[in-house]
């Protein structure tokens, strides 16, 4: 990793009250060279630059660290590379994370990396989770579950329901929303939710905006 965007890393992560120790930066700049080597062979990410990744796939997922209980056990749905789920539970060791990816060669791709940085208390799962096997295998487990992977939210809580624990949340990752669209959603389609907070903020270096939404499992 460039020192450039070494420092980049350490101050973005400190927008979302993070301190990033020197061990926890040699893991992040493992994890950034395997991914761009990977990235040559597999599509994992169509962001193929050290600062883009940086920025677009760490900081990113680092932004909804201050919103996860510690300890707790997370369900990232879609985790593609690993994102957020990886840098999760790379800068809280006490999540335990479960990363569940319908691409095999992405999944492949996460256990090389949990192997790679030796993590434990995270495990990379091959399928979808609208698979009944898959639901019920791990029902009522979490306590929470995340995703940047929906564009639609109605999907992603109906699809977290059967994971989430009474009281879990339901986490998601996304650009700028219309909170009278989110609210409207909340109060006339999803009566098992309510939604707890509306977070919007710029990612770190960028003008991108970007929400975090969190809804509780009633």
């Amino acid at each position: 990793m460039e020192p450039k965007n070494r420092e980049l890393l350490i101050e973005g992560a400190k927008d979302f009250g993070i301190d990033l120790d020197e061990k926890t930066l040699n893991a992040f700049d493992l994890f950034l060279a395997e991914l761009l080597k990977w990235n040559q062979k597999i599509n994992l990410t169509a962001i193929r630059t050290e600062k883009e990744i940086i920025i677009k796939h760490f900081l990113d997922s680092l932004s909804v660290s201050p919103y996860l209980l510690r300890p707790a056990s997370v369900l990232d749905i879609g985790s593609g590379a690993g994102f957020p789920g990886i840098p999760l539970k790379m800068v809280a060791s006490s999540l335990d994370v479960t990363l569940l990816d319908s691409v095999r060669k992405k999944v492949d791709f996460q256990r090389h990396i949990i192997r790679s940085l030796g993590l434990v208390g995270i495990e990379a799962i091959h399928g979808r989770a609208e698979d009944r096997e898959i639901r019920q295998k791990m029902e009522r487990q979490f306590d929470c579950v995340l995703s940047r992977a929906f564009s639609d939210l109605q999907s992603l809580l109906l699809l977290s329901d059967p994971f989430l624990r009474d009281g879990g949340i339901a986490l998601a990752m996304k650009g700028k929303v219309k909170e009278e669209a989110v609210h409207a959603l909340n109060k006339e389609g999803k009566p098992r939710y309510r939604l707890q907070k509306i977070v919007p903020f710029t990612l770190p270096f960028t003008s991108l905006k970007r929400t975090i939404l969190l809804f509780e499992k009633q």
